[in-house]
């Protein structure tokens, strides 16, 4: 299509199905990744990576759930190329159904007792096919909301695809405490139940079609952003999207991918490493909390509100003060929250006061969460021009999916053992992580007033060189 064409003007996105669309695919995008999650501490390391030490199994576990995050900037690369070349909808769709059948062909898969060291390959492959659909899944629907927001409000209607995060949490989490409830087993301890071991952690998995279903049905009704619309119409769409990032924006891709960190590093902190530590006895694991899991996912429930709670309000601050401003200040109350870590998280002679304490520490990091997670559906496509707008910020987004995300759990578990059971090491880990993040941003610019509209003229100069290229 070239800049002459003659179209008809695309009817707008109501704001009910922006967010409702951008809202419903990251919620089973992170559904499906939370069930992997829990079922890496729960069930995997004894039915796929079964090593007579709980605590290589359970490294091994987190390994393949790592793995996925490498497979991440790979879809960011492939997705990027088809949001920026054909569109943000088409792209969105195949990114739903490729991750929907993985999650869905692992609750059907074979375990190590069946078929020996094939289960965790088959295990490995899906859970790349999850991280590489992921790895174009967020940037999408941060776009389809950002680009369809009103003047003045990008970083609220930003919050939204971000709001998927603590809404997937709930749901898989509180799916497997119904699946507790429902079978017999002697205990609260879930792992002894014979039959959740055999298949009941196989539902969660298995309902992600349905979840699926409901999410094609809600994007299938979308239409493109008027951004991508315009930019198409004037012949700015790029032929290589990703040598174009790379070539021009390479600065933003940099920064972008740091200031995520601290927000990964805290996000698989508070979800995986905290489930680990906080269920496991001291007998197993020196220096566990030996909470039961029922009372601890219930525990990280509530501090999940409260991480939802505040990405939904950190969207109207940073369109008032501004992102940078506002991520600044929580990077630096998330390095002293790291450093307090020892604080919060030592099993104390008073069990209530233990729960009391993990209760409190559960609350302030999801709070945080909220409030670093919220802004960055704005900022992160705000670095980038509308015709590497998905590509860059994909990129960014999970190229630090490995630094922080895949890494964060093994790391967090190697120095939990190396200390000696203390988290003192772990809390030090984030706050570095948070320290690198705080830099990227103080040499980063304010995104605020970026100009979406493709006739800006950061865009418009980009669409000179596009049309220079196309014209050699």
């Amino acid at each position: 299509m070239t800049a002459n064409t003659a179209t008809p003007a695309a009817p707008l996105n109501s704001p009910a199905r922006v967010i409702t669309a951008s809202l419903v695919g990251t919620t089973i995008e992170f559904y499906d990744f939370y069930v992997y999650a829990t079922a890496a501490v729960l069930v995997f390391p004894q039915l796929f990576f079964p090593s007579g030490n709980s605590t290589t199994a359970l490294i091994a576990s987190f390994a393949v759930f790592g793995a996925a995050m490498i497979a991440r900037p790979i879809g960011a690369i492939v997705f990027g190329h088809l949001g920026d070349r054909r569109g943000r909808k088409t792209t969105l769709v195949i990114s739903l159904l490729t991750m929907g059948i993985a999650t869905f062909l692992i609750g059907l898969l074979p375990t190590y007792h069946t078929v020996g060291v094939l289960a965790p390959i088959l295990l490995l492959a899906l859970r790349l096919t999850q991280g590489f659909a992921i790895g174009g899944e967020w940037s999408g629907a941060a776009l389809v909301a950002t680009e369809n927001a009103p003047k003045g409000r990008r970083a609220w209607y930003g919050t939204f695809p971000q709001l998927g995060a603590p809404l997937g949490f709930i749901i898989a989490n509180g799916l497997f405490l119904i699946i507790n409830y429902a079978l017999p087993h002697p205990t609260d301890a879930l792992l002894k139940s014979e039959a959740f071991l055999t298949w009941g952690w196989r539902i969660p998995f298995l309902f992600s079609a349905v979840m699926v279903i409901v999410g094609l049905w809600v994007r299938l009704k979308l239409v493109e952003s008027e951004a991508f619309n315009a930019a198409e119409k004037r012949g700015a769409i790029r032929k290589l999207p990703l040598s174009d990032t790379f070539r021009l924006h390479w600065r933003e891709v940099i920064l972008g991918t740091f200031i995520m960190l601290a927000t990964y590093v805290l996000f698989y902190l508070m979800t995986s490493f905290t489930l680990t530590y906080g269920t496991a006895s001291q007998t197993a694991q020196p220096g566990g909390l030996g909470i039961s899991y029922i009372n601890f996912v219930l525990m990280q429930i509530i501090g999940v509100i409260f991480f939802g709670i505040f990405t939904l309000l950190s969207g109207p601050v940073a369109d008032a003060i501004g992102r940078r401003r506002l991520l600044i200040w929580v990077t630096v109350v998330i390095i002293i929250f790291g450093i307090s870590f020892p604080m919060w998280l030592s099993l104390r002679p008073d069990a209530m006061f233990t729960g009391a304490l993990t209760q409190s520490f559960l609350i302030i990091g999801f709070t945080l969460m909220g409030v670093t997670f919220g802004p960055m559906g704005a900022l992160l496509p705000e670095l980038f021009p509308t015709n590497v707008r998905y590509t860059g910020s994909a990129i960014a987004y999970n190229v630090s999916s490995i630094l922080g995300a895949a890494l964060a759990p093994i790391i967090a578990v190697a120095l939990w053992a190396q200390a000696g059971g203390s988290t003192v090491l772990v809390g030090v880990y984030l706050a570095a992580a948070s320290v690198l993040t705080l830099i990227s941003l103080i040499l980063s610019r304010e995104t605020k007033d970026t100009n979406y509209d493709a006739s800006s003229a950061e865009d418009a100069s980009l669409d000179g060189d596009a049309l220079a290229g196309a014209s050699r």
